[in-house]
């Protein structure tokens, strides 16, 4: 018997709210994915017709933070029983091309597929309160916690003077800060592994860093 989410929906202000995804949101996710990921490759990105499905298959798991309406932030999840000793996987093959058809209903991990605020709006702590949402839903459901592939997006500035290795080996020890691993470290997100060829994004060298966040902590 499927479990019964209400709608999840939290006013940051007066206009501005966390929410469950809508259909109507869809051509607005579009446009925000390419002004987040500029450089992502046109094949890994997110189209309207792929958030389409996504709220066929599971509705309750995706985000969209709102102003007045507009669509400022977004995040895209699917039910998984992720294998955490086989770590290598790329995020093509994860969403199985936009479809997200490896949404798995029993599944027992919430994977995070995306996460984004638009420029305009980074720095006021939303892309918390996306990761919050998605946490209040894992525990609704009763699952493990989140997983997901953070973009190491720092590295491509310095890509020409180290490896990926031991950038990451630095950003685990709190040698180096990441603009994108350093927040979900600080949220609460571990470490697990490097993941080479993740995705296509020079922003990223390419890479990703598998990281997990147990049920029991608090976003």
């Amino acid at each position: 018997m499927q479990t019964i989410i209400k709608p999840y929906i939290v006013t940051v202000r007066p206009g501005l709210q966390v929410e469950n995804t809508r259909p109507e949101h869809a051509e607005q996710l579009e446009e925000l994915q390419r002004i987040v990921f500029p450089s992502l490759a046109e094949d890994e990105l997110i189209l309207a017709k792929h958030y389409l499905k996504h709220l066929e298959l599971f509705p309750e798991g995706q985000f969209v933070i709102t102003d007045n309406g507009r669509v400022i932030g977004m995040t895209t999840t699917m039910r998984s029983n992720f294998d955490l000793n086989d770590i290598q996987h790329s995020f093509k093959e994860t969403f199985a091309g936009g479809w997200m058809t490896n949404h798995n209903p029993d599944g027992h991990w919430l994977y995070g597929l995306d996460i984004g605020v638009h420029p305009e709006y980074r720095g006021k702590g939303l892309a918390r309160l996306l990761y919050r949402a998605r946490h209040t839903i894992a525990g609704r459901l009763g699952l493990n916690g989140q997983i997901t592939v953070g973009m190491m997006s720092g590295y491509g500035k310095v890509c020409h003077l180290m490896s990926g290795e031991a950038y990451y080996n630095e950003l685990i020890v709190g040698l180096r800060t990441d603009p994108t691993i350093t927040p979900q470290m600080k949220i609460g997100f571990e470490p697990i592994a490097l993941i080479p060829g993740y995705l296509n994004d020079p922003v990223c060298g390419n890479y990703g860093i598998f990281i997990k966040l147990d049920m029991e902590k608090k976003v």
